[in-house]
């Protein structure tokens, strides 16, 4: 039996004896690529499956794999980008790993499993799941950063509904508009003049949880008292090994109204970023949107991609954009949904209406022009030189002169890790100061942008 088949064996095993949701999230994407001296080499798609794997699910792989192949093999798993480009990463200092009273204000319509997932969001979703499977011990504190509208208060209510139908821990989400409006009430006296009956509440409701979840972190800014008892509060759970899950649309280090001690902490686990989503992810998120209500057969193609061209950054508006042109054809005396009757309809909607391509997709076009190949040839995993010379150009251009973030340069260029962004750029960067003639070059296509 091949590696191949003994691995789709061994898959098919595994599928039986955990949850689908998690199959679909840490096994399938998986490939054993290598069996030797007694050792199964694993590919896995990012960073965060091979630690969550390595840490949750290492002893159930290696009993199921000696049941199907009758040999005793320990496991390595390694990334793509790793494999292709021979990069090492250790990824155990990635986070930092630690060992219902109240109402949770959960929305149960938050989950995983309707979380729709591309390349802007796959990491954040990944280790959303890993913080539920295992709160207090993964990831923690966990803080999600990004921009409104992209999802980051569906993946906290989606972690903390995981963990209330899976465990008895107690969760409680909380905005930090709720948290500051508690501490006020704190220092209301109550008829005996004193407020000890509103301490205990408050220390019971924020202190006596296993997992808190706060939204919206960067508005305690102007809150110095508030800071102070959340950073206490902070201190206490994460002593006792709670798991804290915070967001904001700014990473902590951003936050510069809060105070150095809590960005401190906030730096001590992992801090993930959402980006807007890519084209296909926001035609998903349509597709997902008029299934569920129920209009997939009356709504064209090219309206879809009318709107998912005009709303980038942001999924509520993605979502209004559907609701209002639905609403304008039904108003319209049930008119059929077509292109001009979508661009009437949201024509005050977007903030404009033509469509242009973003300076990563110009220099995607320009270098590929440069250099004679296309600008698939620069997203796709060819690593033969004329192309990945020109693919490492491109994004040393993206960052250095863009100044566009790591993970973002990635993901324009075909879902690549941020490591192998990093890689490229440096290896540019130290290639034009010895080669004038490269850096001629990259000069010129630089002006061309400017």
């Amino acid at each position: 039996m091949n590696i191949d088949s003994l691995w789709k064996k061994f898959l098919d095993e595994i599928k039986n004896k955990i949850a689908p949701m998690l199959y679909e999230t840490w096994f399938i994407e998986t490939k054993l690529i290598k069996l030797e001296n007694n050792i199964a080499t694993v590919l896995v798609p990012m960073h965060v499956h091979k630690k969550h794997l390595k840490e949750n699910y290492n002893d159930i792989i290696e009993k199921t794999f000696t049941e199907i192949s009758g040999s005793n093999f320990k496991f390595e798993y390694i990334t793509k980008e790793e494999n292709e480009e021979n990069i090492k990463l250790d990824t155990d200092d990635v986070g930092v790993p630690s060992n219902n009273i109240i109402e949770t204000n959960l929305n149960p319509e938050y989950t995983f499993e309707n979380f729709i997932v591309g390349q802007s969001n796959k990491f954040a979703k990944a280790t959303a799941l890993a913080v539920a499977e295992k709160p207090g011990f993964m990831y923690n504190p966990l803080f999600i950063y990004g921009n409104s509208g992209l999802g980051k208060t569906h993946l906290m209510h989606a972690i903390g509904n995981y963990i209330i139908k899976n465990s008895n821990k107690n969760v409680l989400y909380v905005t930090s508009e709720k948290f500051v409006s508690d501490f006020i009430e704190i220092n209301k006296k109550n008829k005996e003049g004193n407020n000890f009956d509103s301490v205990e509440f408050f220390k019971k409701k924020y202190r006596n949880v296993d997992v808190l979840i706060i939204d919206d972190i960067q508005y305690l800014g102007n809150a110095n008292q508030t800071q102070q008892e959340f950073f206490n509060t902070f201190n206490d759970l994460y002593g006792n090994n709670k798991q804290i899950i915070i967001s904001s649309d700014r990473s902590p280090d951003d936050l510069k109204l809060l105070e150095d001690r809590l960005r401190t902490r906030f730096n001590w686990g992992l801090t993930i970023s959402i980006l807007p989503p890519d084209f296909k992810l926001r035609m998903d998120i349509i597709d997902k949107k008029i299934e569920s209500q129920g209009i997939s057969d009356i709504f064209p193609l090219e309206v879809k991609e009318y709107i998912a061209s005009n709303c980038t950054s942001d999924i509520r508006k993605l979502e209004g954009a559907i609701t209002r042109v639905f609403a304008y054809a039904t108003i319209m005396s049930g008119s059929d949904i077509t292109i001009e009757l979508a661009i009437e309809a949201l024509k005050d909607y977007f903030s404009k209406s033509i469509i242009s391509k973003n300076k990563v997709q110009k220099v995607q076009q320009l270098v590929a022009k440069e250099y004679n190949i296309t600008v698939d040839d620069l997203k796709s995993k060819r690593r033969v030189a004329s192309i990945a010379v020109p693919r490492q150009i491109a994004m040393y251009i993206c960052r250095v002169v863009l100044e566009e973030t790591l993970p973002k340069i990635g993901i324009e260029f075909g879902g690549k890790d941020h490591t192998t962004v990093m890689h490229s750029v440096d290896k540019i960067k130290k290639e034009v100061k010895i080669n004038n003639e490269l850096n001629l070059q990259i000069q010129k296509i630089i002006q061309e942008i400017k």
